[in-house]
């Protein structure tokens, strides 16, 4: 089976796909921008397709549907089994116009990453038309949560296959955990809300003198993210360390005991089973999916008007079984956060169609 993968080839997340499928069969790449290096040692240079582009944060990428043409006509000579797009309204757009405008025999298997679906129609009707469409095109579609999948049936998808975008393997155990250590990783961006972040641990420490915050990755926000702290008075408590790699990440994990992600809308994020992979006890918004992720005692969800002062008596009553509790997220992740397992599934359903 040959099959091309649409979408960024510089996310981590692409990349997380091409290796679990490169062994499987045989695999193609198409980029909007260009491949990170990581991606020489799993796909030949003469199956990519690097389009070159910069696509924003926010949308509104016309520069990347100038490059329909010249996919398309790359595709025809690829003549593949399968395109599979990753984030629809971009690459998922691509796939469609292609195989619609130069008659490719692919079938399409499109894979919703969150704000794709569940901010992107939301929009406007032009924007629910184009995802409509798009996903009336796939023949499979994967989603990474219940409720992300009932929107797409919603909105036109004929088959969704459910699996969390989950983990590789289970991370290694044998760090210390500090009751009183944060760790938050999602992008500094308005969509994630980093500033609840900062006024959640802000409630915590002004009770917990020693609480502690790390802060991981970047983005449009970081500036004033940090004039919040220094305004806030905890600049000795909360550290910005930037983008970090796999094994410094991980470190961070093991030893924080609580884990923050307050986005404004999201599906299962990665970020979140890896907390609960190294038995932290996230801290998540009032979102379908993290409900979905999160079980009784494992955390704390935060709803959106919820007055911040009583977090501190919450955490420390959580605490009281945070050992337990941080055990129990890490089994629930080796039994059905784990990626490999998933993809066979997904690869087993795509085999099951005719060849056209």
């Amino acid at each position: 089976m040959r099959l091309v993968l649409i979408g960024d080839g510089e996310s981590p997340h692409l990349l997380k796909w091409a290796r679990a499928l490169a062994p499987e069969l045989e695999l193609w790449a198409a980029s909007s921008r260009g491949f990170s290096a990581a991606f020489e040692a799993l796909i030949p240079a003469e199956r990519r397709y690097a389009m070159l582009t910069d696509p924003a944060h926010g949308g509104g990428n016309f520069a990347v549907l100038k490059r329909l043409p010249a996919l398309a006509q790359w595709l025809r000579r690829v003549d593949a089994d399968w395109l599979h797009a990753h984030y629809l309204t971009s690459h998922g757009t691509l796939a469609w116009l292609a195989r619609r405008g130069w008659g490719l025999r692919a079938h399409i298997a499109g894979s919703a990453w969150g704000s794709d679906i569940l901010v992107t129609p939301e929009q406007g009707w032009p924007y629910r038309w184009l995802m409509r469409r798009v996903l009336q095109a796939c023949d499979i579609t994967t989603s990474d949560s219940a409720h992300m999948a009932a929107r797409m049936r919603e909105l036109g998808a004929a088959e969704v296959m459910t699996f969390p975008f989950g983990l590789e393997e289970l991370p290694k155990q044998g760090a210390r955990k500090q009751p009183w250590l944060f760790f938050a990783n999602r992008g500094l961006e308005p969509i994630y809300r980093p500033e609840r972040v900062i006024s959640a641990f802000a409630a915590v420490a002004a009770q917990r003198p020693e609480a502690r915050l790390v802060v991981a990755n970047d983005g449009s926000l970081r500036t004033a993210l940090q004039a919040q702290v220094a305004a806030l008075g905890l600049a000795e408590r909360v550290e910005f360390v930037g983008r970090l790699d796999a094994k410094t990440q991980a470190g961070h994990y093991a030893r924080a005991r609580w884990y923050l992600s307050l986005p404004q809308s999201d599906s299962v994020s990665v970020s979140v089973l890896e907390a609960m992979a190294h038995e932290c006890l996230p801290i998540l918004s009032d979102l379908p999916a993290n409900h979905e992720l999160l079980k009784p005692d494992g955390g704390l969800i935060l709803r959106d008007d919820e007055d911040l002062a009583g977090l501190p008596l919450r955490l420390q009553e959580l605490s009281a079984s945070a050992e337990r509790a941080g055990a129990a997220n890490r089994a629930w992740v080796a039994r059905h956060g784990l990626f490999a397992p998933a993809v066979q599934r997904f690869l087993a359903r795509l085999r099951q169609f005719p060849t056209t």
